[in-house]
């Protein structure tokens, strides 16, 4: 489906609906943002954690 297509249903849409996508939407960017944050961390850190005899592995 295209944007637009997809645009024109949720204008369609109930308000409450509208409400309950745009929530959904946007917990879905906050989602991929903190998960791209950490992998970037995660590769920041890789070298110093395989090379660094001092530090150690987060464990549970």
């Amino acid at each position: 489906m295209e944007t637009v297509a997809i645009i024109n249903e949720i204008e369609r849409l109930s308000f409450t609906k509208q409400v309950f996508i745009a929530e959904w939407i946007l917990k879905s960017i906050r989602k991929r943002e903190t998960k791209t944050q950490m992998q970037v961390a995660a590769d920041k850190l890789y070298n110093d954690y395989l090379n660094d005899k001092e530090l150690t592995v987060f464990t549970c």
